[in-house]
């Protein structure tokens, strides 16, 4: 049976066989790394050494062999962990569990392949885009390496959901700079909207968008004259053009990223004097510098909801986002890209936000804790929305209806769980839990571990304000300190200071000592990150078919899926949920 076949009683049986397996070990994943020493965490679930449990990743997982039990007599266990003592004995058993039980194992996701040919059918060869303008783009010109291999491989599948559902309207939700938003627009000529609560990421996708459209332009211009000079397109002279930008931080939820950029420019020949050559050539070294410094992310302020917002904010946003549309057609290209600043939830009023829009395909890529669920909710509301593609990230930021800590979040707009099913069974994954989903197991198993050695002087600092601090649970976070400290003993010093706690009481050497002293336990932390490691592509699987359990339990949603569209070494949040509503052209599978 085909992924894409799998009804909604199939759904729930895989979330339960999920759930099952991490009511006894999502524990592991709860336990936070700054009370590692303080609570004796390793003690507390790990009955075997540092050393069995590194060494079972750096085989793999795949060692032969019986496995080590402490005592004469073998343990009973469910999925390595002692039924009896309740902690881990056969970290082989885990393994193999947690592989079983992650979206690969459980056989539930299609590739990005599988879902373009079911939305194709017979229509397209393969390999075949939807609606090609005459110039390709090549985005890996103007953003970076993972950007261009997520932009690229979403954009195609959402232009083939806006044929298959023949509509040309793109409504593309935490849009941010507009990456996806302008190649959907210049490449398959899509009317897209792409709507932001930062009003400096529209502004800044708005300035980008306008450059990348006068590139296209000559792009096209140079594209139309080698077909109709094909001789003139035979130059094998290519100008280098080297940019080293500082270090800055991309849109990226893993962090930031530096790196030297190097593009390619091939000249164009469509003029044939040397003055006109050499002004169109330094042009396009403009138009790639200007599209590049718009990739760098500025700090933005937190998404503030409608119902905050000061009735001049409101107002002043209203005027900017037609001004923006007024610009846009003013551009005499169309179709085009649309950036609009607003909150957006499941109830907003997208005919109202966007006064253009008929039907739609609703997009997100990456969006940020919350926004993904509600990307979901507002497609099974929207009438208008006809289909949906949504990536979500940053799990750690998702709200829990049923958080015993969480005050704040309302039965109507808590991102987990999003399914009725799991509400029904007050599901509740816990906000560490949730930031381990976040982690790599890809990028991990292939050597680009967890930074080690931030977490052990977080952690060591934590006894140190235990030993020495009566206030050692005080609210105050230490923040960012590691990054500035020369040592473990300036990190200490940093600390207090931004915990406005007396440094005093203690010396260099007393700071000292405490690192030379757990320095001896640090493999402890690093095996016990690496079994976090393991769970998360279960806990994000949790999530993820929350979410598609949710799609299959609306009767107006004729197809839903979990797709693979991204390499997860390039991009690890690299799952989306695809859907379907029943008025649109159906695919052809069976009704879920």
């Amino acid at each position: 049976m085909k992924p894409s076949s799998y009804s909604l009683t199939e759904i729930q049986q895989r979330v339960d066989e999920v759930k099952r397996f991490l009511c006894g070990t999502i524990r592991i994943a709860n336990a936070h790394t700054v009370e590692f020493y303080t609570q004796d965490v390793w003690k507390r679930f790990v009955a075997v050494s540092p050393e069995e449990v590194l060494t079972a990743f750096s085989s793999g997982g795949d060692q032969q062999g019986e496995p080590k039990h402490q005592g004469t007599e073998p343990h009973r266990t469910t999925f390595g962990f002692c039924i009896d003592s309740n902690r881990l004995v056969d970290i082989q058993e885990l393994l193999k569990a947690a592989r079983a039980h992650s979206l690969p194992g459980l056989g539930v996701c299609m590739s990005r392949d599988e879902l373009l040919q079911e939305l194709r059918g017979n229509k397209f060869e393969s390999g075949a885009r939807p609606d090609e303008i005459d110039a390709e783009l090549e985005p890996d010109e103007f953003m970076n390496s993972k950007k261009s291999h997520e932009v690229q491989s979403m954009s195609e599948v959402v232009a083939s959901l806006t044929q298959h559902c023949k509509v040309k309207q793109v409504v593309d939700v935490g849009s941010g700079k507009g990456y996806l938003s302008s190649f959907l627009s210049l490449q398959y000529g899509l009317q897209v909207y792409g709507i932001d609560s930062s009003r400096t990421n529209t502004h800044g996708a708005q300035e980008r968008n306008r450059k990348l459209k006068k590139f296209s332009r000559a792009y096209q211009k140079h594209a139309k004259a080698a077909r109709t000079h094909p001789e003139s397109s035979n130059s094998p002279q290519k100008e280098i053009v080297k940019i080293k930008p500082e270090d800055v931080s991309y849109g990226d939820a893993a962090g930031s990223l530096s790196q030297e950029e190097r593009l390619s420019i091939s000249p164009s020949d469509v003029d044939t004097a040397g003055e006109k050559q050499s002004e169109l050539n330094q042009e396009r070294e403009a138009l790639f510098l200007s599209a590049l410094s718009a990739d760098v992310i500025q700090l933005t302020p937190p998404r503030v909801p409608p119902s905050q917002l000061s009735a001049e904010e409101k107002e002043r946003r209203k005027r900017e986002n037609l001004e923006r549309k007024a610009q846009s057609r003013s551009d005499g290209a169309s179709p085009v890209f649309s950036p609009l600043t607003s909150y957006v939830t499941a109830e907003t009023e997208l005919r109202e936000l966007i006064t253009e829009l008929e039907s739609a395909v609703m997009v997100g890529l990456h969006t940020c804790g919350d926004l993904a669920p509600s990307t979901l909710r507002m497609f099974v509301a929207k009438p208008e929305l006809a289909a949906v593609c949504s990536v979500g990230c940053c799990y750690h930021l998702l709200s829990e209806l049923f958080d015993p800590a969480g005050q704040e979040c309302l039965h109507s707009v808590c991102g987990f769980p999003l399914s009725q099913y799991l509400r029904d069974q007050s599901w509740f994954c816990g906000r560490n839990a949730r930031m381990s989903a976040c982690l790599a197991l890809e990028r991990v198993s292939l050597g680009q571990g967890i930074q080690m050695e931030s977490l052990f002087y977080r952690a060591v600092l934590h006894v140190i304000l235990r030993d020495h601090y009566s206030s050692y649970k005080s609210e105050k976070r230490v923040g960012n300190v590691y990054s500035k400290a020369k040592s473990f003993v300036d990190y200490v010093r940093r600390a207090l200071c931004r915990l406005e706690l007396d440094e005093s009481k203690l010396s260099d050497s007393d700071i000292q000592d405490y690192h030379d002293t757990y320095r001896a336990r640090m493999d402890e932390m690093h095996a016990f990150n690496m079994l976090k490691v393991s769970l998360a592509p279960c806990i994000e699987g949790l999530i993820l078919l929350d979410r598609l359990c949710y799609l299959k339990e609306q009767e107006d949603v004729s197809f839903s899926a979990l797709v693979q569209l991204f390499d997860p070494l390039l991009s690890p949040r690299c799952y989306a949920i695809v859907g379907l509503r029943s008025d649109a052209k159906r695919i052809t599978s069976r009704r879920t």
